[in-house]
């Protein structure tokens, strides 16, 4: 059936339909869609219109286009978060709806390599500690964790008491309260470790986001490393102008 024509550009309808088809099931998450061919034909546009849309419904991240084998529904986020916000990805799960769990991987105390002494303003003989850990949603692996926090920040019992959270732990004495973030955040493709551990295909994209904890003193007190499942998180970020 093809689109009706009001005072709108025509590639804008054909962005709507396209949406509006996926909404409603006719096209599902991961489904590739029809041919250039074929979707210009039944929605009664040029193929110039059609991939006006769809370079736009990318850009939304509403489709992903593969060079050489198709155009794909992109599945919807199931968790997104403004990263002006200093929220744990626990947070982010139960606000889903979802049972939030942890996955130990291992944790090692070494020396503070170069760029530790660097980041936390330590000394080289100084141990820092390596937390690695999967996130999980409902039993499923969402977000790869890994950690790093001078070893003299937590209580000596940590690495041995998991359920425990990082910010509760270094803030258990009551010396450190982790006041802000400053967060870097990098889009990669396919990790050879990382992905298969998330369960991601090469398809798959994943969200980096390296983050720097602060104390009131504006000390580095915690480096985060987390690879979340794109296809799983969005982030957005509220611009005011000034």
């Amino acid at each position: 059936m093809t689109i009706r024509t009001d005072h709108r550009h025509l590639y804008l309808q054909v962005i709507d339909r396209l949406k509006s088809d996926i909404d409603n099931g006719i096209y599902q998450e991961n489904e590739k869609l029809p041919s250039e061919f074929e979707l210009s034909k039944s929605l009664g546009v040029s193929r110039a219109t059609l991939r006006e849309a769809l370079r736009l419904l990318e850009e939304e991240n509403v489709i992903v286009r593969r060079h050489g084998v198709g155009t794909f529904v992109n599945p919807k986020p199931l968790f997104t978060s403004g990263i002006e916000q200093l929220s744990s990805i626990s947070s982010m799960i139960e606000q889903a709806g979802m049972e939030p769990g942890a996955i130990f991987m291992k944790a090692t105390e070494e020396k503070s390599t170069e760029d530790d002494v660097t980041r936390f303003q330590t000394d080289i003989d100084d141990n820092v500690i390596t937390i690695e850990r999967v996130r999980t949603a409902d039993g499923e692996p969402v977000v790869y964790c890994i950690d790093k926090v001078p070893a003299g920040y937590l209580p000596q019992q940590f690495v041995s008491n998991q359920d425990v959270s990082i910010f509760s732990a270094l803030e258990q004495t009551g010396a450190i309260h982790v006041a802000y973030a400053v967060t870097f955040i990098d889009p990669v493709g396919y990790h050879e470790h990382v992905s298969p551990i998330l369960n991601c295909g090469p398809e798959t994209a994943l969200l980096v986001l390296k983050q720097l904890h602060y104390d009131d003193n504006d000390r580095v007190v915690l480096y985060s490393k987390n690879y979340f499942r794109a296809d799983k998180f969005s982030f957005h970020v509220v611009r005011k102008r000034v």
